[in-house]
């Protein structure tokens, strides 16, 4: 299913639903981030997806990561909620979702890189390679936010 995010886009289609979504902040031993290549819409992003029932939070992390990328992660922080109503995801199937993601830092424990039906590409990204590939503002500002350890968790 195809995906055309809106951010602060006067002119984006209004939201008709909301979904419960994760995201994860994983780095290896050399500092190295864990990032997915889209399959809907083509950029790079941190791995995660839909909260489901029966599931912590947590728990949802660590699916989401085994699904996307082959890694399977321990939790171990908070890195923040993201909730922007002026970032809407329209999908081709007619939905059109506000951003409503909370984002966790987690450690990788077992597993290899590897793609799925969610990411055509699954690498680990060195912090002064960031920069240079093409990252949506939101997942940006999660990025961000997971290299500041020293902070409190953010939230909107």
């Amino acid at each position: 299913m195809a995906r055309t995010d809106h951010f602060n886009d006067p002119d984006a289609p209004r939201p008709n639903s909301i979904v419960i979504a994760v995201s994860a902040f994983v780095l290896d031993k050399d500092a190295q981030l864990l990032m997915i290549r889209r399959t809907d819409n083509g950029y790079y992003a941190l791995p995660g997806g839909r909260h489901e029932l029966g599931e912590t939070m947590t728990q949802t992390v660590v699916r989401e990561t085994q699904e996307e990328t082959g890694m399977t992660v321990e939790v171990t922080s908070l890195v923040g909620i993201y909730s922007n109503p002026d970032h809407v995801m329209a999908y081709d199937d007619g939905e059109v979702r506000q951003e409503f993601s909370i984002c966790f830092r987690a450690r990788p424990v077992a597993g290899a890189p590897r793609t799925s039906d969610e990411s055509s590409e699954v690498v680990w990204v060195p912090r002064a390679e960031l920069a240079g590939i093409e990252v949506h503002p939101s997942i940006r500002l999660r990025i961000d936010h997971g290299f500041r350890t020293d902070a409190p968790p953010y939230y909107t």
